[in-house]
């Protein structure tokens, strides 16, 4: 059951102001709140990056900005996506309640975890400032930009380069290779093969797809044993 949202649908606005392709033409900043403690959430449309980005709830949002953005600020990211997944014009978010909502506690000043987690969306442009009391927020995330990569582990470093290695696939060949990494797993978990393929299958795999990925996890059938004579 989706988490809810305190929000308040606005009348339709424009897109934010910026450079082109709706790119910031400024330095980031945190967005300054209205006197009710509430924020005037916008999405931000991009159409230079937004065809390339992920939905904030995605597994890439996940495995590769979570450890860049820190807990708070995705979760934060993932409740305002949802707030603009039912109000696609924008609405009204209630600071306090989802600084509650989120485990943030009720404080509301320039440092506490709340407004921390407002500003670093700001710091990495998957949110801006859309003047007096309003944010504009993106409604895809881009991929993660090179130069924060190094910060992750190595081991999220290299599925990072499979993942881009992927994109240049072909629609059929990257769940050929997706279907085969879970059947892996799987199959080192201890399901047997016609296990795998069943999961795969209930995971919305094609059959073909599902019934390859469990073979290549065991490798091909033992040939029958001869006859006897």
């Amino acid at each position: 059951m989706p988490v809810p949202v305190v929000v308040t649908p606005n009348r339709p606005a424009g897109a934010p102001p910026g450079g082109p392709g709706g790119r910031p033409s400024h330095r980031p900043s945190g967005p300054s709140p209205s006197p009710d403690d509430r924020l005037r959430i916008v999405p931000w449309e991009d159409p230079v990056a937004d065809p390339h980005g992920v939905p904030a709830g995605s597994r890439y949002v996940e495995l590769y900005w979570l450890g860049i953005l820190g807990p708070s600020a995705t979760w934060l990211l993932r409740r305002i996506s949802y707030g603009l997944e039912l109000h696609d014009h924008g609405f009204e978010l209630d600071l306090a309640e989802t600084a509650r909502s989120l485990g943030l506690g009720d404080r509301m000043g320039k440092n506490s975890p709340f407004r921390r987690a407002l500003v670093r969306l700001c710091t990495f442009e998957l949110a801006r400032a859309h003047g007096p009391g309003a944010l504009a927020v993106r409604t895809r995330i881009p991929p993660l930009p090179l130069r924060h990569l190094g910060r992750l582990p190595e081991s999220l470093q290299q599925s990072h380069r499979r993942w881009l290695e992927e994109q240049r696939l072909s629609g059929p060949e990257q769940m050929r290779r997706r279907a085969a990494r879970l059947a892996a797993g799987l199959a080192a978990s201890g399901l047997d093969r016609e296990g795998i393929e069943r999961r795969l299958a209930e995971w919305q795999f094609h059959p073909a797809v599902a019934f390859r990925a469990a073979e290549e996890a065991f490798g091909p059938e033992p040939p029958a044993p001869p006859a006897p004579s």
